[in-house]
C-alpha cells in the first residue's frame, strides 16, 4: 500500500466520492429524506428576509394606502399584502409575526430533521466501511504486513474513518445545498429586489473565486501531510509501546523521546501550516463580506433616499448579503474538512484495493480422506527478488511420521512452515498436501488441516477457555480442559484463582512464557488437525515443563503428522527423520544416529550446540 498519494483534480474527488457512495447506497432511503429537507430549509430561511422587507415596506416605512408605497411594491408584495392583513385579523404586521414564526419553526423542523438523518446515515455507512476494511486486511497475505507498519493500519481504521465521520458531521455533503442557496439568494437580488444593487453587491465575487481556490488547492496538499504524519506517529507508537521492555533494559528513553519529538513536531508543523490556510481563507471572507456590506448601505442608502428602492428593500439586501457570505464562509470551512476527508478515503481505497496475492482458488480440490502427507518438491522461494532463501528443496513426509527440521539461524526451517500454511506462495517447484497444491486448496481448509504451535505466542486479551478455542463455538468447556489436560496445561491452571475462566492481559502479559506455550499447544489440540507443526514450540520451556509435552507428544501424535523445527536434543532424537538445512539448501536427512554416524553438518550442530548434553557429547566423542 503506498501512502504517499498523487491523485490530484475533481476527476479523483468524484472518484473517491463515488466510493464513499458504495457504502451510503444500502441506507440510500435516509440520505433521499435528508436530501428533500436541506431545499425545505434553505427555502424557508430564504423567505425570512423578504417577509421582513414586506412588513418594513407596506406597514412600517410608510402608511399602506399611499401612493409612493404602492409604486414601491411588487406584484408578489401587492398580492400577499391583502391576504396578511386578513390573517392579522386586519393588523399586517400580526400576520407578518405569525407567518415569521411558522418560516422559524419549519426551518428548525427541517433542519433539525435532516441533520439527525444525515448523521444517522454516517454512523451506519462508516460501521459498514469500517467492517469491510477489517475484513479486507483479514485477508491481506503475510507479505503486506512484512512492508507496513502496524500503526498505519491502526490509522486507516480510526484516524481516516473519524475524518470521514467529520465530514459528515460538519456538513460538507451539503455542500450542493449551500450553492442552491446562494443561487436562491441571487436570483431574490436580481429578480425581486434589485438588479442595479444585485450588481453592485456581487462585485467581490471574483476575488473570493480567486482566494478560495488559491487555499483549495493549498488545503488538499496539506491535509495529506497531516495524515501522513499522523500514520507515522501512529506507527512509531505502537513500536515503541510493543517494545517498551527493550527501551527501559537499554535505558534508551531518551533516545526514542528525542525520536518521537521529531515526528511529533513534523506533525505540529503540517496542523500550524493547515491552521493558517483555514485563518487565511475565513478572514478574506470575513473581510469581503465586510467591504460588501459598506458598498450596498452607500449606493442602496442614496437609493432610497431617492426613493428608488424602498427601505425594507435595503434591509433585506443587508440581511441576503449575510446569508450570502454565510455559505461562503461554510463552503470554505465544509471543503476543507472535505479536502482532508478526501485524503483520508484516498488512503482507504488504496487499503481496499490491495489485491490479496494468497487467495483459493475458483474451484478448489475437495480432499475426500485427509490422511496428512506433505511433499516438497524442488521448492524456491523469494522474500525479495534476488534474494533466495530456499534453494531446490525437496522431501516427503509420511502421513503420521515426525520429522525435525534443524539448522543455523536463517537456513530457511521457519519459511519452510510459512509455505506449508501458504502464508507465501513458492517462487518456483511446488508443495502437495495430501497430493494436492497446496495453491490448489480452499485456503480456510488447508490451515484448518494444519496446526501451528509458534515460536512467539500470541495470546488475545481474554479468558483462556476463548483463547484456547478461539470463538470455535462448537468445543464446549469440557473439550477446552480435556485440550489443556493433553498439553499437560491443565494443572497450572487449575491453580490459577479463576481456573479456565482466568482473565488473560494483553498479549498474555500476566503468565509465563512457559505457560504461554503450553497453552499455545493446547489451542492447537483442540483444533485436532491432520498435520501439526511447532516452530521452536519448546524453546520457551523449562525442562520439567518441556518433559510434560514429550510426554503428551508420545501418546497424542501417533497418528498424526508432526513437522518440528527445534534445536533440543531430546525433542529431535524422538524424531522419525531429521532434516539437516543450511543456507536454504536441504543438506543431510536421515535419523539422529544416521547422520551423527555420517559425521556431516548435523554432527557438528550436535558437537557445537549440544555438546552439554551427555548423550550427544559421548557419541560424538566415539
Amino acid at each position: 500500500m503506498n501512502d504517499e498519494s498523487t491523485s490530484q483534480g475533481r476527476g479523483v474527488d468524484i472518484r473517491l466520492l463515488k466510493f464513499v457512495w458504495t457504502y451510503i447506497r444500502p441506507y440510500q432511503n435516509l440520505f433521499w429524506i435528508s436530501a428533500i429537507l436541506m431545499p425545505l430549509s434553505t427555502a424557508c430561511a430564504l423567505a425570512q428576509p423578504y417577509v421582513i422587507k414586506i412588513a418594513i415596506d407596506l406597514f412600517l416605512a410608510k402608511p399602506p394606502a399611499t401612493s409612493a408605497s404602492h409604486a414601491l411594491q411588487t406584484p408578489v408584495e401587492r398580492a400577499i399584502g391583502p391576504i396578511l392583513v386578513r390573517l392579522g385579523g386586519g393588523h399586517g404586521l400580526v400576520g407578518i409575526g405569525e407567518l415569521y414564526l411558522v418560516l422559524i419553526f419549519a426551518e428548525f423542523g427541517a433542519f433539525y430533521g435532516q441533520f439527525y438523518l444525515t448523521n444517522m446515515l454516517a454512523q451506519y455507512s462508516l460501521s459498514d466501511l469500517r467492517l469491510a476494511l477489517f475484513k479486507q486486511v483479514e485477508r491481506l497475505p503475510m507479505a503486506f504486513f512484512d512492508r507496513t507498519p502496524v500503526g498505519r493500519l491502526v490509522s486507516r481504521m480510526t484516524t481516516d474513518i473519524d475524518s470521514i465521520s467529520e465530514m459528515f458531521a460538519a456538513g460538507s455533503l451539503t455542500m450542493f445545498n449551500d450553492l442552491l442557496t446562494l443561487l436562491g439568494i441571487v436570483a431574490i437580488m436580481f429578480y425581486s429586489l434589485s438588479a442595479q444593487l444585485a450588481l453592485w453587491a456581487l462585485c467581490t465575487i471574483p476575488p473570493l473565486l480567486l482566494i478560495i481556490n488559491f487555499f483549495r488547492v493549498r488545503a488538499r496538499v496539506v491535509y495529506r501531510e497531516i495524515r501522513d504524519r499522523l500514520a507515522a506517529i501512529n506507527a512509531y507508537l505502537s513500536e515503541a509501546i510493543s517494545g517498551m521492555t527493550v527501551i527501559q533494559l537499554f535505558t534508551r528513553e531518551e533516545v526514542s523521546r528525542g525520536e518521537f519529538d521529531v515526528l511529533n513536531m513534523r506533525s505540529r508543523d503540517a496542523q500550524m501550516m493547515s491552521n493558517i490556510y483555514e485563518a487565511g481563507l475565513f478572514s478574506a471572507v470575513e473581510a469581503l463580506s465586510s467591504f460588501t456590506v459598506a458598498i450596498v448601505l452607500w449606493v442602496g442608502g442614496g437609493q432610497t433616499i431617492r426613493n428608488i428602492i424602498g427601505l425594507g428593500t435595503l434591509v433585506a439586501f443587508i440581511e441576503y448579503l449575510k446569508m450570502f457570505f454565510m455559505p461562503l464562509r461554510e463552503i470554505s470551512t465544509k471543503y476543507t474538512t472535505l479536502q482532508s476527508a478526501l485524503t483520508s478515503v484516498e488512503r482507504i481505497e488504496a487499503l481496499m484495493l490491495e489485491v490479496p496475492a494468497i487467495q483459493s482458488p475458483p474451484a478448489p480440490v475437495q480432499i475426500a480422506n485427509p490422511r496428512g502427507s506433505i511433499v516438497f518438491e524442488n521448492v524456491s522461494f523469494e522474500y525479495r527478488p534476488g534474494e533466495p532463501v530456499l534453494r531446490s528443496v525437496s522431501f516427503t513426509v509420511e502421513p503420521g511420521a515426525k520429522i525435525a527440521i534443524v539448522g543455523a539461524t536463517g537456513s530457511g526451517k521457519t519459511t519452510i512452515i510459512k509455505l506449508l500454511n501458504r502464508f507465501y506462495d513458492v517462487t518456483s517447484g511446488r508443495i502437495l498436501v495430501d497430493g494436492v497444491d497446496v495453491r490448489a486448496w480452499d485456503l480456510a481448509e488447508l490451515r484448518r488441516a494444519i496446526g501451528l504451535v509458534q515460536q512467539d505466542v500470541f495470546l488475545f486479551a481474554g479468558d483462556i477457555v476463548e483463547n484456547v478455542r478461539l470463538s470455535r463455538t462448537e468445543l464446549s468447556q469440557r473439550d477446552v480442559s480435556e485440550a489443556l489436560a493433553r498439553a499437560q496445561a491443565l494443572p497450572f491452571v487449575k491453580r490459577l484463582p479463576a481456573g479456565v475462566e482466568q482473565a488473560i492481559s494483553e498479549r498474555g502479559s500476566n503468565i509465563s512464557a512457559g505457560q504461554r506455550q503450553l497453552l499455545s499447544f493446547a489451542r492447537a489440540l483442540a483444533y485436532n488437525p491432520r498435520i501439526l507443526v511447532m516452530d521452536e514450540a519448546t524453546s520457551s520451556v523449562d525442562s520439567e515443563t518441556e518433559r510434560l509435552i514429550q510426554i503428551a507428544l508420545e501418546e497424542l501424535l501417533a497418528d498424526r503428522t508432526a513437522l518440528v523445527i527445534a534445536h533440543r536434543l531430546s525433542t529431535i532424537e524422538r524424531s522419525d527423520r531429521i532434516l539437516v538445512m543450511s543456507n536454504g539448501v536441504l543438506r543431510e536427512s536421515g535419523t539422529h544416529q544416521e547422520l551423527l554416524a555420517a559425521r556431516g553438518l548435523y554432527y557438528r550442530l550436535v558437537e557445537l550446540q549440544y555438546a552439554s548434553a551427555s548423550p550427544a557429547s559421548q557419541q560424538a566423542a566415539d
